[in-house]
């Protein structure tokens, strides 16, 4: 891929929010193309106590940024679930994942699935199978990646077109939601 060396690569992680498995996606942005850099899950032992699973995510999230390096963050902001408890849970995981990037001073940016599902899929009502094809084919991927990831590099692609990712955010170790900055 041929990219305009004038313009400096920017560098966005996504996270896909969970106490089993956060999904974490990085890209590049180049102008308005966008390149796959990596992708995975951080999983967390389901039989240990709540905070250590925590702090696996901390630990975890902290290691990808130290490997990738990335300027900006995009998390998924949490849905409300039919089970309180596991909403609660989610939320805990969220706000490991949140303290993990504020800490290494990244400008991180919250948005809902709806959101990223418009950006990414065309609509808010998609389907997992829909984000998943629709982030290969905009990053170029030989394969189908797991749930979590797609929908981490589904946040992080959400980010980039949202106008976020140009550069101009100045808002290191603050929250922002939609845009706004809180």
């Amino acid at each position: 891929m041929k990219h305009d060396n004038s313009i400096p690569p920017i560098r966005i992680l996504g996270i896909d929010p969970g106490l089993r498995s956060t999904g974490f996606g990085v890209i590049e942005m180049f102008g308005k193309q966008l390149s796959y850099v990596a992708s995975g899950c951080i999983t967390s032992d389901a039989t240990a106590s709540l905070p250590l699973r925590i702090k696996s995510l901390l630990d975890g999230i902290a290691e990808v940024v130290s490997t990738y390096q990335p300027q900006q963050a995009a998390v998924e902001i949490v849905f409300v679930n039919v089970n309180p408890q596991s909403t609660l849970l989610l939320g805990q995981a969220r706000g490991a994942a949140i303290s993990a990037l504020v800490s290494a001073d990244l400008p991180v940016s919250e948005y809902t699935a709806l959101q990223v599902k418009q950006a990414v899929v065309g609509q808010g009502k998609a389907a997992k199978e829909q984000v998943q094809q629709m982030v290969m084919r905009l990053l170029a991927l030989p394969g189908k990646p797991s749930s979590d990831a797609a929908d981490a590099l589904a946040c992080a692609i959400c980010h980039a077109h949202g106008g976020q990712g140009m550069g101009n955010l100045v808002t290191a170790g603050r929250r922002v939601r939609g845009g706004r900055l809180m």
